[in-house]
């Protein structure tokens, strides 16, 4: 059975641009197309989607995802084998990151003492350990091109909310404009990994609570840090 374009985004959670958008691209295209330009998704179409959007929640930037996907040697269900054990790995690395916080969030007010390697508890930046992996079923070349794509794409995404918040960090921040910008936060945390509303909660405290998160957010604007620590608790509250 085809699926409407409109329905295919009503289900998937994402907008009607965007599926336009992967298309024009070439990453994903419909199986039909009526000659009055409507759009129809097949199941293919679909296993193909839910594909792309796991990439994504691993950070592949679209690019990477088509050439990856273009592969001839591409294959659904070995890639999801791997993608399942990448997930695994790093939901077990989000959820010891966030009792870090939640620890360190105790210490701040002095109700329990941590030692430093509490403190740095979850952060492991030496390996991936997937990444042998997938260089024997991608090669060097596609994992270091692929590895690069993400991290400048996530990077580039991050500098240019934390800049357009900073641009409305004087306005109230339960505001409807500060709210709806404090959202594409709370949707790019969780592209990176998996946050709850309190555990985004937490992390705006963090910002305020810890000076080396607020010299790093407040470089783009003074007084940043507290206005999104103020907003991120406002859109948890409000969402719960």
């Amino acid at each position: 059975m085809e699926v409407k374009v409109k329905e295919l985004a009503v289900l998937v959670g994402i907008s009607v641009r965007t599926l336009h958008h992967y298309d024009e691209i070439g990453l994903l295209k419909p199986d039909t197309i009526t000659d009055a330009g409507y759009r129809y998704y097949s199941e293919n179409n679909l296993d193909t989607l839910q594909q792309i959007l796991f990439y994504k929640e691993l950070g592949f930037s679209l690019k990477h995802i088509k050439d990856v996907m273009k592969d001839p040697d591409f294959n659904q269900e070995e890639v999801l084998v791997w993608q399942r054990k990448m997930l695994l790995e790093k939901r077990d690395k989000l959820d010891q990151m966030i009792v870090t916080i939640d620890k360190t969030l105790q210490y701040k007010k002095g109700d329990i003492h941590m030692t430093n390697e509490e403190k740095f508890k979850g952060f492991d930046f030496s390996h991936n350990p997937y990444e042998q992996e997938a260089r024997e079923h991608y090669g060097d070349k596609k994992v270091d091109e692929t590895a690069k794509g993400m991290t400048q794409s996530l990077e580039d995404e991050t500098n240019n909310l934390y800049r357009e918040l900073a641009v409305i960090r004087y306005t109230d921040p339960a505001s409807k404009e500060a709210q709806e910008a404090i959202k594409k936060w709370f949707i790019l945390l969780n592209k990176i990994g998996s946050y709850s509303l309190e555990a985004f909660r937490g992390l705006g405290q963090m910002y305020i609570l810890d000076e080396r998160f607020t010299k790093n957010i407040d470089q783009f604007g003074d007084g940043l840090a507290q206005f999104m620590c103020e907003a991120m608790g406002r859109y948890a509250d409000d969402h719960q």
